[in-house]
């Protein structure tokens, strides 16, 4: 695939609108984009160079930052409570290079009044990038700062 010049048009795929509401750590990362489907959410991104290892591919900590605002969203959407990462856990499945297209999402699979529990898909078209599942601890007391 071509070299991705870091000011390239990120040209997201149709119905997806820039997300901008989203933290300063992610916002750096970004940009991000988003839509809301029949069955719940999509978060996608444009791999950049900046994405990824020395070997070219997206780093697994930007794989893993990605699944995890994408798990973070779905708590939200259920609960609509603020929740703090407990655990995440991430199986790899392949890479995602410069220019391709990243997109995932993710569902509560269970909630009790203290915590979430979710899972989460990343694709690259239709070959999974990395799957991911986690536990969000539920902090009803604390206002969305977001």
């Amino acid at each position: 695939m071509a070299d991705v010049s870091e000011t390239e048009d990120d040209n997201p795929p149709e119905d997806f609108t820039l997300s901008t509401s989203r933290g300063p750590y992610t916002t750096h990362n970004g940009p991000f984009f988003h839509k809301v489907t029949a069955d719940g959410f999509v978060h996608g991104v444009r791999v950049k160079k900046r994405h990824c290892n020395s070997r070219g591919i997206t780093h697994g900590g930007m794989l893993m930052a990605f699944a995890d605002g994408l798990l973070g969203t779905a708590v939200w959407r259920e609960t609509q409570t603020v929740a703090l990462t407990v655990r995440m856990n991430s199986d790899f499945l392949s890479s995602a290079r410069p220019g391709e297209w990243l997109e995932g999402t993710a569902r509560v699979t269970r909630a009790t009044k203290s915590v979430a529990f979710c899972e989460a898909e990343l694709y690259v078209g239709s070959r999974p990038v990395l799957r991911a599942t986690g536990v969000f601890k539920l902090m009803p007391r604390h206002k969305n700062i977001g």
